[in-house]
Formats: structure tokens, C-alpha cells, sequence
């Protein structure tokens, strides 16, 4: 048996580590003994060496059984970076080659491998398992372990199907490793890989340095992230969202804000997959955006933001993924963003699942729920979940405790939800109790004829978010225990009995209020006559003139007053942001943008104007595809007629479309059309009225012409050939 102070030497020896943190040293010593190890440690504990450093004093090879193609072949990298033979460390999975997988099976039987990464995939070939019977086995390690439960936040049903696998194989001791496992996760765990008797080393799950904060999740949430990560300049940092749609969606608009980000999601091909996860490791690009199948082993030390841009599916998840940030020790900010929609949304992708899946999906989303509204210290609710006591009041390092807090006193409150959970026997959930003491006639009360109970209604003039407050903090109190295995029943302890017997003062915070939609804010409507700086809109009108007599074309040629509008209000100040602005395309943004932009800089800098284009979230361009189909029908010089019939457009609407394109500086030829449909002398009549004109409206257009002579759709029609090739 290898003592202590010998661990340590082949701890410096073989990873040039001068100690052991945490419960490693003791974990590692319980391996070599033989025994069954259970480790839960969180993120950044150093689990990985609990395996590693046994696998290399111990006789034979061990298997570490994984979840993550990606994980493995960074463990086996770090592995062989320690060591001076590549052989020392292998994986199997699909992602090899025969000759690549009979290299590796060459080093097993040599001698040489001490480690060999497998999917539980893998593990179940007949191949592997025939090829596996003929390896000396040290001891098998399953890591992220909390993959076997249907509770735990990644469940695979392949990793339930271990155990027997092993057993056909050959025993040895086992180690299985998770970075987070409630109470019923662990003893799921154990119960499933058949080591119930096995040493169980469980590190604090309180990550001191990690500052938690959840936001709402407004329709600006993109500005907010923005905002939030340019202020973290040359930090890395993690996003997750739920879909790989909204994964690239969010790349890319951080891409166009100047932020330098890639995506990363289960659904991309391995290698471009690959490549962007290296090239956050390696700092050549600050941010990543991902699902939750990004950061699993990610040995990263220096992320310094996990943002959720929506709240995951479970606590668990929560904590796994914000776990990745700060993992030296360092600063690691954790903010979500949260919306009771988004959990709505996946209450409904869980219908058509099986019943028990519905349930266990809806407790956690319930869980997530809970712990977003609540005011409760974010650090005391998570690790009251993680079934561990956080004894400060005040942690000073999550949004909760670091704004001050209003408490309300709930003793009569916290008295009637013990009593009720009493009266209907201890065999109910949270919204079961709290529809009671409101009064809620639904069908389950009803069916009990839980609205005869004494207590029906006695609540009725309280929140229902306050009673599902009290329940919340009577829990983290310990006057409640919530019975998992059967969905989240709420009990109540020894404590929550005594305290029926003798009530004293129970002080409460109110939750946090998240309003599910925010009102719409008024949208300037560029078609008035209003802009936010009234002097700048000036210079321009006088600016536009005196091109408009330079240039010798009507005024509203070059400009419309609603883009004026617009430059004065946004200020763009680069031919980039002035086509952003209503009816400046490239065209018109080359021809005249120079000089006016020449003005807009000079009255910015000399007024020090902080323009809100420096706060604007910019999107990807959406080049409308019927403009586009529009412009190559009339090139192929379909007719217009034709042209709406085929887009199911009336001809009004169709003209809109193609007005717009023109103002925006587009050049394009309807002269075939007008050959067909109109007199010449009518559209030479119309262009020149135009020519001489001091706005381009219609009506005054029929008022000169005579509407009786003219409709307005043929005013309309020359009006386009006009700005067409006298504006553009």
C-alpha cells in the first residue's frame, strides 16, 4: 500500500503539483486500497486526477468511462503532455479509424496504455467487450456519473446500462465522478452502478468566488449582453442557450456588434465543432455560444462569465454550467436571464413524453423557477439544493444580498401552510397547498374536497408568489422537506412539527418581480415630421438645397425628409451606418452620403453628442427576398402586372415595394413596361412636372396634372422612372 507522503512525491513526480487540494490525496489513497469510490466535487475541485494518478501507480489499465468525444481527447492530451510516451493514454469511440483503434488495442496489450477513455457507446460493442476480457483492469472510472439519472440534469440512458457491462468484463473496484448531485441523484447513481456500500468523499459545493446574479429577460436582451460583455474587453466568456438556432442566430449578432464569438452545438459538423472549441481554448476568440453539449470537462481555467441567455432546464444544469467560470479561483460573474415564458415554452416541448418524464421534467423546471424569482441569497438556495447548509445571512457576492431587502413578517402564513400540509396527510406538492389557502376551486381540490377544509380560502387576500415564498424558505429553513422520489410531496420535519407547537417570528423576503412582457415602447415613425435634434435636421434641409440647385434635381431627389429626420436623430457618421438609415441604400449612401456625413461629425463632435448608435444592437442584414426577385423579374423585364399577380401583390402594393427600393438608391429600368402601357407624351408630361417640382408627392402631382387626364398609378409608375435615373 502506497503511504501518504509517497502520494505527494508521485504527485509532483508525474503532474508537478506540490499538493493536493481538497479531498483529493484521501479519494486517491481509498482507490489504491481497492475500495468502491463515490466522489462529488464541483467544478474546478480537480476530479480528473482521482483517476489519473492511480491509473499510473496501479497495475494494468483503467477505463474511465465518458460521455464527451471532445472531453476525451483533451484528457488524453493533458495525459500524454505529462508523460514522454503517447501510448500511456488512449480513447476508443466512433470517431477513429480501424488502423487507429488496432494502434491503440497494440498499446493496451503491451503494456504501455495506464488509461483508456470509452463512450458508453463503445463499451457495449461485442468487439470491445471480447477485446476488454483479454486487459488487466486496475479499476473502471465513470465519470460524469450523474448521467445515469433521470433526475439529474443530462440523463443517457445508455450509462444505465454499465453496470451489467462491467460485470461482464471482470470486476474491479469502481470510481464514479460527478461535479453535481442532489441527494436523490447520488443515491440514484450508487443504487444504478451497485455500489451502495461504496466511500462517499463529498467536497462543499460553494464556490466562493462565483457571483450569481438573474436578470429580466426583456425584448433588449441582446443590448444587454452586448453592453455586458463589451465592458468585459478581453475576458472569455461562455453564453448558453436552449437551441442551436438561437446559438448561431446570437453568434452571429455578436459577431456584427464587433464581438468576436463562435458557435458551438451538437448539430455541427465535428470538425467545425472541434475547431471552434480550440479556438476558445487557445484565446482567438473571447466568447463562445452554446448549448449545454459545450463545456463538459473543459479544462479552461480562466472563463471569467457564464451568461444563460435562457434559463436551463434544472438546477443542476444551472450550477454545472456556471461552474465552468472562475475554475483558477478567480473572478467568475454568473448572470441569467429570465422570463417566465421561456420555462413555459418548455413545459410545452415536454408534452407528448411519457407521464413520469412530464413530472420529473416539471419538478425541475419548478426548481429553476423557484430559485430565479426568489430574494432568497442565490448561494444559500442553491446549496440548500445540493442537500448542503449555507449558514450566512449575507454572502456579498450575489445580486440578492448585495440590494437591500425587504422583509415582511410570515409567521401566520408559514403556520397555515404546516397546518394544510398536515390536514391532507403530507400528500401533496407546493401548488396543491397554496391553491387551497387561496381558494382555487380546480379540479384536484375539488376531487379531494379539499374546498371543505377549514383552511380553504384563509389565505385568499395573500400572492399566491408570496405563499410559494413561504413554502420556498420554510424548506431552506428545514420545517419542510420535499419527498422527490414521489414528484416534490411536501413533509414536514421534526422542526416544522415543534414549530406548529410553539410559533415564533419567521421574516420572509418578498420574491422578485419579473414582468412575463414588457409594454412596447413607441417607435418613432419617421413618416412625421419630427427628429430628436431639431438643429441638425436644419443644417441638412439646408445642406440638401443647396445640392438639390448644385446639382440641378429636386430636393426630395437626394434625400426624403424622414431619412433627414432619421440622420438626425441617430447620427450616423460612416457610410456603413448611414445606409441603416430608411430609405438610403448603397447607392444613394455613395453618391451623396460624403458631404452630409461631413456635417453630422462636425455637429457630434462639436455638441460632444453620445449618438445611440453606439448603444444600437446591429442585426444581420436582412435582404429582403421579394425586393430581390422584384428586381430580377424587371430586369428580365417581366410586366408589372405580371410581376404582382406572381407574388400575390395587388399593383398598389407592388409599387410600394418597388418605391422603396428606388429610394434606397437602387437603380432600375421600367421602361419596357411604361412602352406598353402608357402614352409617351403623358410620361415625358409627368417626368417633367417632376423635374421642376418642390415635393413628390402625389396628390399635388394630380392637382398640377389634372386627375382627370392622369391616375395616379401612371403618376406613380414615372415617378420611379424619374428617381430612378435622376437620383440614382
Amino acid at each position: 500500500m502506497t503511504n501518504l507522503s509517497a502520494l505527494a512525491t508521485q504527485l509532483k513526480k508525474n503532474f508537478g503539483f506540490d499538493t493536493f487540494k481538497g479531498n483529493q490525496e484521501a479519494i486517491i489513497q481509498n482507490v489504491l486500497d481497492g475500495n468502491d469510490t463515490f466522489v462529488l466535487m464541483p467544478t474546478g475541485g480537480g476530479k480528473s486526477l482521482c483517476y489519473q494518478l492511480p491509473s499510473l501507480l496501479m497495475g494494468g489499465t483503467a477505463i474511465v468511462i465518458s460521455p464527451l468525444i471532445a472531453l476525451m481527447k483533451n484528457q488524453v492530451d493533458a495525459m500524454r503532455n505529462f508523460s514522454e510516451e503517447d501510448g500511456i493514454a488512449h480513447f476508443i469511440n466512433s470517431s477513429l479509424t480501424r488502423q487507429a483503434i488496432d494502434q491503440v488495442k497494440g498499446d493496451i496489450l503491451s503494456g504501455k496504455t495506464k488509461l483508456l477513455y470509452v463512450a458508453p457507446e463503445s463499451l457495449t460493442k461485442e468487439e470491445n467487450i471480447d477485446f476488454l476480457k483479454q486487459v488487466k483492469i486496475s479499476f473502471y472510472a465513470v465519470d460524469e456519473a450523474h448521467c445515469i439519472s433521470e433526475w439529474g440534469h443530462d440523463f443517457r440512458p445508455e450509462y444505465r446500462r454499465i453496470r451489467p457491462i462491467i460485470n461482464d468484463i471482470g470486476a474491479a473496484p469502481l470510481i464514479a465522478l460527478t461535479a453535481t448531485a442532489t441527494p436523490k441523484v447520488q443515491h440514484d447513481i450508487q443504487k444504478n452502478l451497485g455500489m451502495l456500500n461504496a466511500k462517499v468523499f463529498k467536497s462543499s459545493f460553494n464556490r466562493a468566488n462565483l457571483y450569481y446574479e438573474v436578470r429580466p429577460k426583456t425584448k433588449d436582451v441582446d443590448k444587454d449582453l452586448i453592453k455586458y460583455i463589451r465592458s468585459q474587453a478581453g475576458k472569455s466568456g461562455i453564453i448558453y442557450c436552449l437551441s442551436r438556432k438561437k446559438v448561431e442566430e446570437l453568434a452571429e449578432t455578436l459577431n456584427m456588434n464587433g464581438i468576436h464569438a463562435l458557435p458551438y452545438h451538437a448539430g455541427m459538423d465535428s470538425f467545425v465543432r472541434s475547431a471552434n472549441q480550440d479556438s476558445f481554448l487557445m484565446e482567438k476568440v473571447e466568447v463562445i455560444v452554446a448549448t449545454i453539449a459545450f463545456g463538459m470537462g473543459i479544462d479552461k481555467p480562466d472563463v471569467r462569465y457564464v451568461l444563460h441567455y435562457d434559463m436551463p432546464k434544472s438546477l443542476e444544469g444551472y450550477y454545472q454550467e456556471t461552474g465552468r467560470s472562475g475554475r483558477d479561483g478567480g473572478e467568475g460573474q454568473c448572470i441569467a436571464f429570465y422570463a417566465y415564458k421561456d420555462l413555459d415554452k418548455l413545459r410545452k416541448f415536454m408534452q407528448g413524453k411519457p407521464v413520469a418524464e412530464q413530472e420529473i421534467g416539471n419538478q425541475l423546471l419548478l426548481e429553476t423557477q423557484a430559485y430565479a424569482e426568489s430574494s432568497v441569497c442565490r448561494r444559500k438556495l442553491l446549496l440548500h439544493y445540493f442537500g448542503e447548509e449555507y449558514k450566512e445571512d449575507n454572502c456579498g457576492c450575489c445580486d440578492n444580498c448585495m440590494k437591500p431587502r425587504k422583509f415582511i413578517e410570515g409567521q401566520e402564513l408559514l403556520s397555515l401552510v404546516l397546518e394544510t400540509i398536515l390536514v391532507v396527510k403530507e400528500k401533496f406538492k407546493a401548488e396543491h397547498i397554496v391553491d387551497i389557502l387561496k381558494g382555487n376551486e380546480t379540479s384536484d381540490v375539488t376531487s379531494y374536497q379539499h374546498d371543505e377544509l377549514e383552511n380553504f380560502s384563509s389565505a385568499s387576500d395573500e400572492d399566491e408568489k408570496l405563499l410559494h415564498a413561504v413554502i420556498r424558505q420554510a424548506l431552506i429553513a428545514g420545517y419542510l422537506s420535499k419527498d422527490i422520489e414521489n414528484y416534490g410531496l411536501l413533509k414536514l420535519t421534526a422542526a416544522g412539527k415543534a414549530y406548529l407547537k410553539k410559533p415564533q417570528p419567521f421574516p420572509i423576503v418578498k420574491d422578485n418581480e419579473y414582468d412575463d412582457e414588457e409594454e412596447e415602447t413607441n417607435v418613432k415613425n419617421t413618416g412625421g415630421t419630427c427628429a430628436a435634434d431639431d438643429v441638425l435636421f436644419s443644417i441638412l434641409k439646408d445642406l440638401r438645397k443647396k445640392l438639390s440647385k448644385k446639382l440641378e434635381v429636386p430636393p426630395f431627389v437626394i434625400f426624403q425628409d424622414p431619412s433627414l429626420e432619421a440622420m438626425a436623430t441617430s447620427y450616423p457618421i460612416s457610410l456603413e451606418e448611414l445606409q441603416n438609415i430608411p430609405g438610403v441604400g448603397a447607392g444613394k449612401a455613395k453618391r451623396y452620403g460624403e458631404e452630409f456625413l461631413k456635417v453630422i461629425k462636425e455637429h457630434v463632435k462639436e455638441n460632444e453628442i453620445i449618438r445611440p448608435e453606439d448603444l444600437r444592437v446591429r442585426t444581420v442584414a436582412n435582404k429582403s427576398k421579394l425586393k430581390v426577385s422584384i428586381i430580377q423579374a424587371i430586369d428580365r423585364k417581366i410586366a408589372l402586372d405580371d410581376i404582382a399577380m406572381s407574388k400575390g401583390l395587388e399593383i398598389s402594393e407592388l409599387l410600394d415595394e418597388i418605391e422603396a427600393i428606388v429610394y434606397s438608391g437602387t437603380k432600375i429600368n421600367i421602361d419596357y413596361f411604361l412602352d406598353e402601357v402608357m402614352d409617351p407624351d403623358h410620361v415625358d408630361e409627368i417626368f417633367d412636372y417632376f423635374n421642376s417640382a418642390e415635393t413628390d408627392k402625389i396628390e399635388p402631382a394630380l392637382d398640377e396634372l389634372g386627375e382627370d387626364d392622369f391616375s395616379e398609378t401612371e403618376v406613380r409608375l414615372v415617378r420611379i422612372k424619374f428617381l430612378s435615373e435622376i437620383g440614382n
